[in-house]
Parts: structure tokens; sequence; C-alpha cells
């Protein structure tokens, strides 16, 4: 059940030490027979004996029915053993994939540096193999939520979506509806929502898991904070700015007199609040902030640890924001070089740095240091993530944006039109990411002059903008503005001169610059 390539002893290692017991009356089955796996493989009394397995593997690679990459320590079989191993297995597929999927949930660590993603990576292809044949509801609820970490860290949030349900409803019967770890699933399901773009929904459940932990934890207490946090998210990405100050501001005081000024949580409610400035215009009193979080992280954390370099970061992009390009890239080069030493060129967050860099020069019109940068992360996504993972479909549309600026509109019209394709998939057609290829598909026509191709699909990103995100929306008004350009283009005066007002009206009304 596991793929054919890329088996490590890690895996076994990782999932024998695990303190995890598959306890519950539905999965004993399933635990006597992961118990019953590892054993064989190496593991007595919770403990891990690397002889034993080396034992195994040797047994296995004297019948030639395994091979060893010494350069990655992962063991690979012939596609045409494993295919015949498949078909001895009979009637014990869903309880085999069962185990299997346990033993990759047993094995995953909940720390989050560069080694722990890449193993969680390796996973994902071991855990399509099983899934198929396995019901979600048989999964043990500890196992799910690994699972849905996996496909999370992958973009894949709506298959993360099935598992962060199975381990809240399992919850839910065991614990009851106001038990932390209860409210804790709940808060992971909003959060994949969030990610799919549900914001409603998100919005929702966010609000139920807030009204909870203040009733059963009360107002102050941390798990409450993060949940006034979570739902700041939400309202910002809903463009419910007003909102999402009124919660961020409360956060940010209550830490500061509960944990002090220079507690990290209360630095993140800071550099929240700042980014929800930033979304406002208020870039002054957003780069006031950032200022104030990275020389104290700088000061208490180093200057290369994470949180300072996402406070850099942080700080960058209000300096884009302002036009300060040549402030930004000096911000963005330095987090880029201390990411390349510290996390490597293919951590995420390195290629992340590397992106933003790209569109630095994009602004700048530096068009062939742009391409050369996100050509590069372009391709170690691909690599690393796959073709269709989020951040690859983004890198994707990046490049787009900069054919267009140089002119290379069928380029840019062939990219664009993947990216729309893929997000199509991958989200839906109405979530935020999906509008935004849309709309830039819109401006490939636009620069070809065909105001036609590019007039319909405008027309369906404004009124679905208008439907998910409201007319307010800086989004929504944007798509205002752009149908409005195309109708100049078409002689239709008229009708850009009510869309440029009703947006101008609208950008007053709310006090955006």
């Amino acid at each position: 059940m596991l793929h054919h390539e890329g088996i490590s002893e890690q895996m076994f290692k990782n999932a024998s030490l695990s303190t995890h017991q598959l306890d519950s009356d539905s999965k004993r089955q399933t635990r006597k027979d992961v118990t019953k796996f590892l054993n064989q493989l190496g593991e007595h009394d919770s403990h891990w004996s690397s002889w034993d397995f080396q034992r195994v593997i040797k047994s296995l690679r004297s019948h030639s029915l395994i091979e060893y990459d010494g350069r990655n320590c992962i063991y690979s079989l012939h596609p045409l053993v494993h295919h015949w191993s498949g078909t001895t297995i009979g009637n014990n597929k869903q309880e085999i994939a069962k185990c299997v999927l346990s033993v990759i949930g047993l094995s995953i660590s909940w720390t989050f540096n560069k080694e722990d993603y890449i193993y969680r990576q390796t996973l994902l292809k071991h855990m399509i193999n099983c899934v198929a044949l396995v019901k979600p509801t048989d999964i043990d609820p500890f196992v799910a939520l690994g699972l849905a970490l996996i496909y999370s860290e992958q973009g894949q949030w709506k298959d993360a979506e099935v598992f962060e349900v199975v381990a809240m409803e399992e919850r839910r019967r065991i614990f009851g509806e106001d038990h932390p770890d209860t409210l804790t699933s709940m808060g992971s399901l909003a959060t994949a929502y969030w990610n799919q773009g549900r914001l409603k929904d998100a919005e929702v459940l966010e609000l139920v898991v807030l009204e909870k932990r203040k009733r059963v934890l009360g107002e102050d207490d941390p798990a409450t904070l993060m949940s006034m946090g979570h739902l700041s998210r939400v309202y910002r990405s809903q463009g419910r700015w007003k909102d999402a100050v009124v919660l961020e501001s409360v956060v940010l005081e209550k830490r500061k007199k509960l944990l002090g000024e220079d507690h990290p949580h209360t630095l993140t409610s800071m550099g929240n609040l700042a980014n929800v400035y930033r979304d406002q215009g208020r870039w002054k009193d957003a780069e006031m902030l950032e200022v104030v979080v990275l020389e104290t992280r700088k000061h208490l954390l180093g200057e290369d640890h994470p949180d300072t370099l996402i406070s850099m970061g942080n700080l960058a992009n209000t300096y884009k924001d302002q036009g300060r390009w040549k402030d930004a890239e000096v911000l963005e080069v330095a987090v880029m070089e201390k990411r390349k030493h510290l996390l490597g060129e293919d951590h995420p967050d390195t290629l992340t740095t590397m992106g933003n860099l790209g569109i630095t020069y994009w602004s700048q019109n530096r068009l062939r240091d742009a391409v050369r940068l996100q050509l590069v992360v372009l391709e170690k996504r691909k690599h690393l993530l796959g073709e269709d993972h989020p951040d690859t479909v983004a890198s994707m549309g990046d490049l787009a944006s900069t054919y267009w600026k140089q002119g290379r509109s069928t380029d840019a019209e062939m990219l664009d039109l993947a990216v729309l394709e893929k997000t199509k998939k991958l989200l839906g057609d109405d979530h935020p990411h999906t509008l935004l290829g849309m709309g830039n598909l819109a401006m490939t026509y636009w620069k070809q002059g065909r105001w036609k191709d590019a007039e319909v699909l405008q027309v369906v990103v404004l009124e679905k903008r208008k439907g998910l995100l409201g007319e307010d929306h800086p989004n929504t008004l944007l798509s205002m503005r752009n149908l409005a350009s195309t109708y100049r283009n078409q002689g239709r005066w008229k009708d850009a001169e009510v869309l440029e007002e009703t947006a101008m009206k609208r950008k007053q009304a709310l006090g955006i610059s």
C-alpha cells in the first residue's frame, strides 16, 4: 500500500516512538495491525532497533525485492514487484490501508523546521495510495490531524478539510462540544475554510469557537485571544478592516497587559495590527508598528531568527506600498540571503522571499531581473511542491505579469490560462485566487486589444466579488475600475463614467487613499 518509491526507515522509527495510542474501540484491530507491523520491522517495547530493521531489509534485498538509495537514505520497490505484492493482499486491502495510514500519521512530528517540512512532504504519495481505500471516519482522530497537516502544507485544503472534519466530529463525540480539544479542531477546520476562500463558513465557525472559549476559558485566556486573532484574519480577508482593527487592538492590549510588551505573542499581535493598517492604506501607522516589532525581535531573538525575518519582510511590503522600492529591495535581499544560509535555497520561505523580490524588481521595471528570479522560483516550486500546488500556480501568475509588462502577451496568455484552469480545479470557481487569475487573463486580453473577451471575464469577476466580498472591498473596487477602462476602450463612455464614479465614492467613504 505504500508507494513503491521514497520509503524511509524514519517513517517506521517515528511511528514506533510515538506516544499516541490508537485506543478507541473502533480502532482496536488497526492498533493490533500497527503493533504487529512495527514489531516485525524493528520495534521492541516502544524502542526502535535499526539493527533489526536492517536485518529485515537485508533479507528483502537478498531476493532483489528492494533497492536502497544511499544518498537519500530511502528504499524503493520495482514497480512490477510492487504491483505483484498488491495482488497478493486479497480482501485485506482496506485493513492494510488503515494500518499504513496510521503508521504515517503516528510518524508525523508537530514541529516546523526545514527537515520536518521536507519529511512530511515525502509522505504525501504514500497517503494518496491509501486514502481512496479507507473511509475517513475509520481513521483515528490524531492520525486524521496528521494527514490534514500534510495536505494543508501542500495546499490541498479540500482534502485537508475531510480529515479536519473527522477529527472534530470524533472529539465532539468523545469530549463534548466545549472541550478545548474539540474547539481546537473547530478552529483548524475554520482555517481550512479560510484557505479555500470560504470566508463566510470560516467566519461562522470562528465566531462559535470564540464565544465558547470566552465562556469556558474566559476573555483573557491565550486560546481565546488566539481565536480573536483568527477571526480578525477572516475580517481582513473580507475587507472588513474596521472590524479587524477593533479585534486586533483588543488582542494587542490584552497581551501587553498579560504577557508584557516584549512577549512573542504580543509582538505577533502588533505585526497583525500593522498588516491591517497596511490594507487600509495607513502606511505610516503600519510602518511605526513594524519598526518596533523588528527592532524588538532583533534585540530579543537575534537578526537571523525566523520571526525577525518575517518582520523584515512585512516592513519591506509596507515600503513597497509607499513606493519606496529601494528600501524594500534592501530588506528583501537581506532576508533572502539569510534564509538561503539558514534554511537552504529550496525552502518554501526562501522561495517566498525570492518571489517577493521579483515583484519588487517588477515594480521598478527591472523586468529581466524579475524574470530571472521568477523562473528560478517557478522551477523549484514545480520540483518541490508539484505543478498544481497553490504556491507554484502563484509563481506562474507572477511570471505571466512580467511577460505582460514586457509586451510578451502571447506568453502571458498561455500562463494566465494555465493559472486560471489550475485554480478553478484546486479551489473552485469562486475562490479569490480564481477571480484574481480571471482578472489577470482579462488584462492580458485587454493588452491584446481583445476588449470583448476582456469584458466578459471582468463582468464575471466583478459580480462574484460583489457577492463574495461585498461592494466596498478593495478588490471589488479594482474590478470596477478595470471594467470601466475596458468600456472606455470600446467607446462606452457613459458606462465607464458610472463605474468610475461609484468606485471613487466608495473609496472616499472608506477612507482609502
